[in-house]
């Protein structure tokens, strides 16, 4: 998607290992931007019968919102990183990791809000090595429901995350994918569509 390549072009800052996009996507958030991703992510996925989408706490929570106009304002359920005393009845939950936290993370969704009968697309504002994805892919398997596809806004092709979710059979729909970045410079590759 041209539109946020270019804003990761003019507004991304590489650091270390990390492209920080905190100014429009993940800690500021550009609503206009992310209506478009929700329409792309809606083109890119048209005819898939989703009925619900799935994120996770905190980053993905914006854009899928915004993301679910797009499919019949489909629910939005957001995978939990804590327990609290706002989880009420049965759940479940997995344990993930995460590459920018560089911790582990218990991840949990009340049993009532997943179901067998549910097609979901997962929405996440990055995919680096995958393994908030590989949790969120195992709540669904644990509810039954039926994974129709992940929707990415920033995908680090280098990492491998998404080359392992595509060999496992998802249709993983990345917005951008970036090839490669260089921490000294400040320079972004994308991968060529």
């Amino acid at each position: 998607m041209k539109e946020l390549e270019d804003r990761i072009r003019r507004d991304g800052i590489v650091k270390g290992g990390v492209l920080k996009v905190d100014a429009f996507l993940n800690h500021q958030c550009d609503v206009e931007l992310f209506d478009a991703m929700g329409a792309e992510w809606a083109r890119l996925f048209e005819g898939a019968p989703i009925n619900k989408i799935l994120t996770i706490e905190a980053s993905g929570i914006g854009i899928a919102c915004i993301a679910a106009r797009h499919f019949g304002n489909a629910p939005v359920v957001f995978a939990k990183k804590a327990q609290s005393i706002n989880l009420d009845g049965e759940q479940y939950s997995t344990t993930i990791y995460s590459f920018t936290k560089q911790r582990e993370f218990p991840v949990i969704v009340g049993r009532r809000f997943l179901s067998p009968d549910d097609h979901i697309l997962i929405i996440d504002d990055f995919l680096a090595n995958g393994c908030a994805l590989e949790g969120l892919i195992a709540l669904c398997e644990s509810a039954g429901a039926t994974v129709e596809g992940i929707g990415i806004g920033v995908e680090k092709g280098f990492q491998g995350g998404g080359d392992k979710l595509r060999a496992a059979g998802y249709r993983v729909e990345s917005l951008a994918r970036i090839a490669a970045m260089d921490a000294e410079t400040g320079e972004i590759a994308f991968v060529e569509a």
